[in-house]
């Protein structure tokens, strides 16, 4: 889709009061996802424009959430296409230091002059397909400021009032809008989500999920802990796992052994309940080093092969997705962390309008990373491609599809490649008028 369309496609149903609102939130998602990143100061078209997007922005009467649903019930139509389904899962900061939206937020945990918004994303990822879906649930809130450098007090904390009880929160909202869909759905999360209630919750509920352990439990298998008891278990071969870049970290490929076994959780001896009764999957990276991988996934998916546990890391692997979608939330994309508004409501009115631009930059990012020998119709439509050739390889067009290396290459010119097919369609439209 050019932007036009996907602005209407993704906002074009939100209820936000007034049909002249939702209109105006079209217009002005598809001027950000023209050229993301950059202030509405530069890329409104006229003064007018201008005065529109700010004065829809700071609207007390536009709900952030209502904006959100119009994007999660497109995406959870799209989600009725696929068979099996990846909900990726992770939680991020969003940082400002300037003016008086710094005294409206709260600790982030990064200094005295930085304060912040917390935002807990779910991704929906086709793995069949290799398709980034959309966005189908996040959660935002600000911690109090007050109770910063006080997690000695976060143990008489109910378990619902706790911060981690996001990932409950999730699931539920989850399965609100995907109903009996969520049978198809894995929920993919980091160690953060090794909690004795949400796997509970979750078991409870039938859902399944993928999570990396963050403890070494007591099981019911062994007078060992879990991580003891993996590490006397026989090895069902090896695979090499592409480890990404990340801060200084450089990336590089590691070769893992790889081991998985029933195992039943025993109830921690603070907590009320049942045990637990999951599969785990190991895989470490032999090798002194610190930096060794070493993953210990507990997942409701049944491990009763090989094959079956290279599915659980291969489900695993794809959660880097969310990682990257919420660095092109905040920084390489739409820059959200950067726009200068004087008010959390205002920003948080723009910052979930860029979640969504920031999904599609993603899903143009991963499309990007296929393999080159793919045909580039993959991502582009037959229109699009054969534009972008005319304008930077040739007037002369190939007899078939290029691969996905040329579009690799010409990939700088994305978002201008935008305006070339809106221009195409309008003198097209012209001619038939004429």
């Amino acid at each position: 889709m050019n932007n036009a369309l996907w602005a209407k496609s993704t906002f074009g149903r939100a209820d936000l009061g007034d049909p002249r609102r939702t209109k105006r939130l079209v217009k002005l998602a598809e001027t950000l996802a023209n050229e993301p990143g950059k202030p509405l100061v530069s890329i409104t078209q006229s003064p007018a424009d201008m005065e529109g997007a700010y004065r829809f922005i700071r609207n007390e009467r536009v709900n952030a959430d209502a904006i959100a649903k119009a994007g999660y019930l497109v995406t959870a139509a799209q989600a009725t296409k696929h068979t099996l389904l990846l909900a990726l899962e992770d939680t991020t900061t969003i940082t400002y230091r300037h003016g008086s939206v710094r005294d409206e937020l709260g600790h982030v945990n990064q200094g005295d002059n930085c304060r912040g918004i917390l935002a807990h994303s779910v991704l929906l990822f086709a793995p069949e397909q290799q398709e980034l879906v959309g966005l189908i649930e996040q959660s935002r809130w600000t911690r109090d400021i007050s109770t910063r450098g006080k997690k000695h007090v976060r143990a008489q904390t109910p378990y619902e009032e706790k911060e981690s009880f996001k990932w409950q929160s999730a699931s539920v909202n989850l399965s609100a809008r995907l109903g009996a869909k969520m049978a198809d759905v894995i929920s993919v999360c980091d160690r953060e989500a090794d909690i004795y209630e949400y796997l509970q919750y979750k078991l409870s509920m039938q859902h399944r999920f993928v999570v990396r352990s963050m403890q070494s439990r007591h099981i019911e298998q062994s007078d060992e802990r879990l991580y003891d008891y993996a590490a006397g278990l026989e090895s069902a071969g090896q695979k090499q796992i592409h480890i990404a870049q990340k801060g200084g970290r450089k990336a590089r490929t590691a070769t893992v052994d790889i081991v998985f076994a029933p195992v039943t959780l025993q109830v921690p001896s603070n907590k009320r309940g049942e045990s637990l009764s999951l599969y785990y999957v190991g895989c470490e990276e032999r090798v002194d080093d610190k930096n060794a991988l070493n993953w210990h996934l507990l997942t409701t998916e049944p491990v009763r092969s090989k094959a079956d546990a290279l599915n659980i890391i291969r489900y695993y692997e794809h959660r880097w997705l969310v990682e990257e979608y919420h660095k092109a939330w905040k920084t390489d994309g739409t820059d959200i962390e950067n726009a200068r508004l004087q008010s959390k409501d205002n920003i948080e009115r723009l910052v979930t309008i860029s979640a969504f631009i920031a999904v599609r930059i993603a899903q143009l990012k991963f499309a990007r990373e296929q393999p080159d020998e793919v045909s580039c119709e993959q991502v582009l439509s037959p229109k699009a491609w054969k534009l972008l050739w005319i304008k930077r390889v040739s007037r002369t067009l190939p007899d078939t599809a290029p691969s996905m290396k040329w579009v690799k290459v010409l990939w700088q010119g994305w978002f201008k490649l935008q305006t070339i097919l809106e221009g195409y369609d309008l003198a097209r439209s012209l001619e038939a008028d004429l």
